[in-house]
C-alpha cells in the first residue's frame, strides 16, 4: 500500500508518520514547513523520521526508513500536487495539513482560503483523477461552533461557525461530501477535539502554559476560567486515524448508522476526542503538579471565535473500529512536560 500524508512536519503528521514508519507501507509525505510556528521544532519533527534535506519541490529519502520520502512543497501548488499524484498513484491519502488556529483566523484570514480550501481542493482533484481508494482528512470541533447540544454528535447542524477557520473546515466536509456525491471518491474526515502531546504545537494551552509558567511569567486564562475542553491525547488521535485509514467506506456502509455516514454514498464523518470533557483549571492544576509550581493566572474574558466548552460522542468510531481513546489528562499531561523538559534541556523545574 501507498499512502500520502500532508502535514508530516506539522504535529499529527509527524506522529502519524512514526507510526506507519513500523509497518510495510510505502509513505510519501508533504509539508510547506511555513512559518506559522516555530519552524525549528518542525524541523526536529522531520528529523525524527530521518528527513535531514529540505529542498523545494525535490524528493528526499528518509534515512531511517527507505519507504518514507518527503517533499517541501504547498499544497496550493496546483502543477506540483497534481504531478506528484499522476506519478506516484497513492492507495490512500491523509491529508492533515491545514492552517491551524482560531485566534490566527481572525489576523490572517486570506492564509485560511489559500491553504484550507484552494489547498484541499487540489487534494480532492488528484484524489479524483488518479483513482485514491481513500481520502482521510482533518476536519476539528470547531465545526460545532456555538452549538449547545452536548455531547457534539456528527448528528448535529453545524452551521453557525464562529471563527473563519471553523468555516474553511466545514467547507472541506461539504467539498469532500460533492466529490463523494458526484465522482464515487471515499472520503472520511476526522473532527479532531483539542489535540495535546508531545512535540505539539506552541501556540496551543498546554504549551503555552509550560513555557510561561516555567519562565515566571502569568498565563492567559480566557473566559475568567469557565471553559471546558475534551482535550485528547496525541497517541489515542494517531490510533484513531490508523484504524480507519484500513476501513475503507465502501466496505463499511451498511455497519454505520445514519448520523456518521450518508447512506447512498461512500462519505463519512467521525469525531476524534476523549469522550470527557475537563475543565481549564482543572487542566492547570494538572500542569502545575507536574511542573511543582504555582500558576499566576491572568483571568481574561472570552476570546472571539472562541467556544466555552467541547466534549466529544465518540460512539460511531468506537462501533466501527472498536476503538476508544483512553489516556487520561493526569497521564497525557505528564508525559508532555517530560517531553518538553528534556527537549528544552529544562533545568530548574521543581521537583
Amino acid at each position: 500500500m501507498k499512502i500520502l500524508v500532508t502535514g508530516t512536519a506539522g504535529f499529527i503528521g509527524f506522529h502519524l508518520v512514526r507510526k506507519l514508519l513500523s509497518e510495510n507501507v510505502e509513505i510519501v509525505g508533504i509539508d510547506n514547513l511555513n512559518e506559522y510556528y516555530d519552524v525549528s521544532l518542525k524541523l526536529n519533527r522531520l528529523k525524527e523520521t530521518g528527513i535531514m534535506r529540505y529542498p523545494d519541490n525535490e524528493f528526499v529519502t528518509s534515512n531511517v526508513n527507505e519507504n518514507y520520502r518527503f517533499i517541501k512543497t504547498d499544497l496550493n501548488n496546483r502543477e506540483i500536487i497534481a504531478e506528484i499524484f499522476d506519478n506516484e498513484k497513492f492507495d490512500v491519502v491523509v491529508n492533515l495539513a491545514a492552517q491551524a488556529g482560531v485566534r490566527y483566523s481572525l489576523e490572517n484570514p486570506h492564509t485560511y482560503i489559500e491553504s484550507n480550501i484552494s489547498g484541499f481542493l487540489n487534494i480532492l482533484e488528484g484524489s479524483r483523477h488518479n483513482q485514491v481508494k481513500h481520502l482521510i482528512y482533518a476536519s476539528s470541533s470547531s465545526v460545532y461552533g456555538s452549538n449547545t447540544e452536548m455531547p457534539f454528535s456528527v448528528d448535529h447542524r453545524v452551521d453557525n461557525p464562529v471563527s473563519l477557520y471553523a468555516a474553511s473546515k466545514k467547507s472541506n466536509e461539504l467539498m469532500a461530501h460533492t466529490y463523494s456525491h458526484l465522482f464515487g471518491l471515499p472520503t472520511t474526515g476526522l473532527r479532531f477535539f483539542t489535540v495535546y502531546g508531545p512535540w505539539g504545537r506552541p501556540d496551543m494551552a498546554l504549551f503555552l502554559f509550560t513555557k510561561a509558567m516555567l519562565e515566571g511569567k502569568p498565563i492567559d486564562v480566557y473566559n475568567f476560567g469557565q471553559m471546558a475542553r475534551d482535550f485528547t491525547y496525541i497517541d489515542d488521535i494517531i490510533n484513531g486515524i490508523h484504524a480507519l485509514i484500513y476501513e475503507f467506506p465502501y466496505d463499511i456502509s451498511n455497519g454505520l448508522e445514519p448520523e456518521s455516514a450518508d447512506n447512498h454514498l461512500p462519505y463519512y464523518l467521525f469525531n476524534i476526542g476523549h469522550g470527557s470533557p475537563v475543565d481549564l483549571m482543572d487542566f492547570i492544576k494538572e500542569i502545575e503538579i507536574n511542573l511543582g509550581l504555582k500558576a499566576d493566572k491572568k483571568m481574561l474574558p472570552i476570546q472571539p471565535g472562541d467556544v466555552p466548552e467541547t466534549w466529544a460522542d465518540v460512539e460511531s468510531l468506537f462501533k466501527i473500529t472498536g476503538f476508544r481513546p483512553r489516556i487520561s489528562i493526569k497521564e497525557g499531561v505528564k508525559k508532555f512536560i517530560d517531553w518538553y523538559i528534556e527537549y528544552y534541556r529544562i533545568t530548574n523545574k521543581k521537583s
